[in-house]
């Protein structure tokens, strides 16, 4: 049985959730949805630009216009699909008369008018729940303060982020034989080691036995348990078993995606760029790239200097990294001069991220350095480009976000690992200890 227009609720969304996820008005169920005008007139200074908030902020505007029809968007319209509610703009900013939020936070800016529209809903929808979405946490909480229900928008948020796929699994007590068979033969039945229990795809084991142990993973393709040894790529040896396990999965061709997760130190995109470099026989580019965000969220607009001499700031880590491997050799060797060649030549391209937008994928490594400052449509964006013969590697830190309206659980490195764990073509590994020095180590476990 339908329900009816008094239980339905109406979401008033802010400007952050559109900017977050463009169709994020198809995702309320039999809902009504309010859209602010102040939210239009901010998506209408984002509109211009290549980052993703304009892109989102593009595809917003064409989609309320494709719903909107020839219908006037002040009154309320129906949203395509079955099953779902309505939708309308709000066009009153003004409060409510004894609530006005611009006089009560004393500053009249476009976050107080979104104030003002939900609560003139409030009053003019009276026995129904009028709740404000948005991505912004003080914004929520000035809500609250005003008698507003609000909620963050939840919509591909992983709901218990300290259960999150690690990719990897110590098994204790192992059966002898079985790490023996490892040993002599290279694998072993999956059924030795963990019985009728079925392993997830380019799954990561430590397996011990009293003081014997074996690195192993779970190969989907002949569905044996296969051993795994320490490799070396590009100068870079493997400090860890995990270190160990990230070099396995970017040197696997089958493996077509892989994310690697970690604090600060533990290696992600050293080994990532190492082994690209190991295999660029294997493609006709590498590209390591990084979101662009700036500290304080200021536009780089307020660095001096040209666009190069304002980009080179944020891409500096990943050049340093880059020069530690040419480091791992003397200048006369060949491998030294291969780096500064195929810097040269555009074969190794570090670049923001922002650049990537529009071009083909194919035959590429390619890097996505601090994946935890994306939304999960620009992930999937990302991936979805993915030509012939390419692999993506994603790194970051799910715990170091400095983009104000994503957090552990909603960014897109968060949810790429929790969707796409136990797929053939995917593997991840968390890396826990820190590799970079014993007073990063300290920082990271003390501070």
């Amino acid at each position: 049985m339908p329900k009816s227009k008094k239980e339905k609720k109406i979401f008033v969304l802010d400007t952050s959730v559109i900017i977050y996820e463009h169709n994020s008005i198809l995702n309320f169920d039999e809902h009504d949805v309010a859209i602010p005008i102040t939210v239009l007139e901010e998506l209408d200074n984002f509109k211009k630009g290549n980052d993703t908030k304009n892109f989102e902020a593009r595809e917003f505007i064409r989609l309320i216009d494709k719903l909107a029809k020839d219908q006037m968007i002040h009154h309320w319209n129906p949203i395509n699909g079955k099953g779902k509610g309505d939708f309308k703009v709000v066009m009153d900013t003004g409060g409510t008369g004894t609530v006005d939020a611009n006089r009560v936070f004393n500053e009249d800016k476009p976050d107080h008018r979104i104030l003002n529209s939900a609560l003139l809903l409030q009053k003019e929808e009276k026995g129904r729940r009028v709740v404000l979405v948005s991505k912004d946490v003080n914004l929520r909480l000035k809500a609250k303060s005003l008698g507003l229900h609000a909620e963050d928008y939840t919509t591909g948020k992983i709901q218990n982020i300290s259960s999150l796929y690690s990719g990897r699994t110590v098994v204790e007590e192992v059966d002898a034989d079985a790490i023996n068979l490892i040993y002599e033969k290279g694998y072993c039945p999956p059924s030795d080691i963990m019985g009728k229990n079925i392993p997830e795809k380019n799954h990561y084991y430590i397996l011990k036995s009293g003081k014997k142990s074996v690195l192993a993973y779970y190969n989907p393709f002949n569905e044996m348990i296969e051993q795994i040894e320490k490799r070396s790529v590009y100068g870079v040896k493997p400090r860890n078993a995990e270190q160990a396990f990230a070099i396995h999965a970017m040197l696997k061709p089958e493996i077509k995606l892989v994310s690697l997760q970690g604090i600060a130190g533990t290696g992600k995109t050293l080994i990532a760029l190492a082994a690209a470099l190991e295999q660029k026989r294997e493609f006709r580019q590498i590209y390591l790239a990084r979101p662009i965000v700036p500290l304080s969220n200021k536009d780089i607009g307020y660095l001096p200097g040209d666009i190069k001499s304002k980009l080179n700031p944020y891409m500096e880590p990943l050049w340093d990294n880059l020069k530690f491997i040419q480091n791992q050799y003397s200048e006369t060797d060949k491998e030294y001069s291969k780096i500064t060649e195929m810097v040269n030549q555009e074969k190794l391209v570090i670049t923001p991220l922002a650049y990537i937008r529009g071009r083909s994928l194919s035959n590429i490594c390619f890097i996505v350095d601090e994946a935890q400052n994306l939304t999960p449509h620009e992930v999937k964006t990302i991936i979805t480009r993915a030509g012939e013969n390419t692999k993506i590697i994603f790194t970051g830190d799910i715990y170091q976000i400095d983009t104000p309206y994503l957090d552990a659980q909603s960014n897109g490195l968060s949810y790429l690992i929790d969707r796409l764990k136990n797929h053939e073509l995917y593997a991840h590994v968390t890396l826990e200890k820190g590799e970079r020095s014993e007073l990063a180590n300290l920082a990271n476990n003390l501070l």
